[in-house]
């Protein structure tokens, strides 16, 4: 994996039930920091891609201090959309993204998982295409509901996730967007700041009204669908 770019940024995760929803709201809105909406709500669908041995998964679950993620991603209210490939990764504290966007919508009705994915790696660069091969196995497609904040000075970011779904994806020849796996209910707080932001950042999460928690989306879409649970 590639060293940490300068401007990486740290992303620390809250978790809580639905009933700390509306308490954690308006403790944003009235925060000295002067949050105000960044983007219009909007849905946000994700699939993860991984090898047959789960090592994206297994890696992250068991703490690795560099690791990896690949999904495509798309936003709004379709099945699966023209969207973009996102390779995350982590080393310690720190995250980074390199996004491709992709120039046209990779599906259409009736079409096999092979036939997507050849779709979305032939619209790669040449220089990444070689990750979705080694990661080709579609594991679940999540969707959730996405709120967007910043802070008046634009150095800390807060986004809220609701209306979490899971569709296993699981050695099924055609992508699944009907058979819903699980609801998780709970909701998904992240605040995200560069590296250089660790102090202010430091002093808004001190006073926040919901705890830390280690937290993956994709992590806990696979326990919901094998029957693990929530970590």
């Amino acid at each position: 994996m590639h060293q940490v770019p300068i401007n990486s940024r740290q992303e620390i995760k809250f978790v809580s039930n639905f009933y700390s929803l509306p308490k954690t709201l308006a403790w944003i809105k009235l925060n000295k920091l002067g949050f105000s909406k960044e983007y219009p709500d909007r849905w946000v669908n994700n699939v993860y891609f991984d090898t047959y041995d789960y090592e994206a998964y297994s890696s992250n679950l068991s703490g690795e201090s560099s690791r990896r993620k690949i999904r495509y991603r798309w936003y709004g209210e379709k099945t699966l959309d023209c969207g973009q490939v996102e390779i995350k990764n982590k080393r310690n504290y720190f995250g980074w993204k390199n996004t491709y966007h992709l120039t046209k919508n990779p599906y259409q009705k009736g079409d096999t998982w092979k036939r997507v994915i050849e779709n979305i790696t032939s619209d790669l660069p040449k220089n990444s295409k070689h990750l979705l091969k080694l990661n080709n196995f579609p594991v679940i497609i999540n969707r959730y509901y996405r709120s967007y904040f910043i802070s008046m000075d634009e150095k800390i970011r807060v986004t809220i996730d609701t209306n979490q779904s899971v569709y296993d994806q699981r050695y099924k020849p055609l992508p699944n967007f009907s058979n819903k796996s699980n609801q998780i209910d709970t909701f998904v707080l992240e605040v995200k700041f560069d590296r250089s932001e660790g102090f202010i950042a430091s002093d808004f999460i001190t006073g926040l009204p919901i705890r830390v928690s280690r937290h993956s989306k994709y992590i806990n879409a696979v326990n919901s669908i094998t029957g693990r649970g929530y970590y």
